[in-house]
């Protein structure tokens, strides 16, 4: 089993959308009983809540449920996935911060995967869900194949 946990600020859009994302993806391929996959906030201003409308209303847009409730990350949460996967360079500062720097080889930026090192496009700033979809459909893909073939 490969656990992987997606990361951003408030777990209400971005980490929340690339959780359903991947698990659809996993689902497609017939290889979801070979992942366990979480999402998680670094910070407790969402803790609760559940998925932000316009993130939900993107993901079913393009076929994809699920629910979701906000949850903040933990250090036992980084020590027990296999992958902690962020959105943005504030969340891998933050995961790094909360675990005192140890794990960091477990720690990515998911479009680190695609060859880009910029952070997946943040809909509750720019609401631009379209985009934030977008960039992590492609991250998901990336990663799978990483994990998949090692590359």
């Amino acid at each position: 089993m490969i656990n992987v946990a997606f990361v951003c600020l408030g777990n209400i859009c971005r980490s929340p959308m690339a959780e359903l994302v991947f698990k659809n993806i996993l689902k497609e391929k017939n290889l979801l009983q070979k992942f366990n996959v979480s999402s998680f906030a670094t910070s407790s201003y969402e803790v609760g809540n559940p998925i932000y409308p316009p993130a939900k209303r993107t993901l079913e847009k393009y076929g994809v449920s699920g629910n979701h409730i906000s949850q903040q990350l933990t250090l036992s949460n980084v020590v027990c996935n296999d992958y902690i996967l962020v959105m943005d360079s504030e969340n891998l500062s933050d995961v790094l911060y909360l675990t005192g720097g140890k794990y960091s080889e477990k720690v990515f930026k998911l479009l680190h995967f695609t060859g880009e090192n910029r952070d997946v496009a943040d809909p509750w700033y720019t609401r631009n869900f379209e985009k934030t979809y977008q960039d992590i459909v492609n991250g998901c893909n990336a990663f799978l194949s990483f994990v998949l073939n090692g590359k």
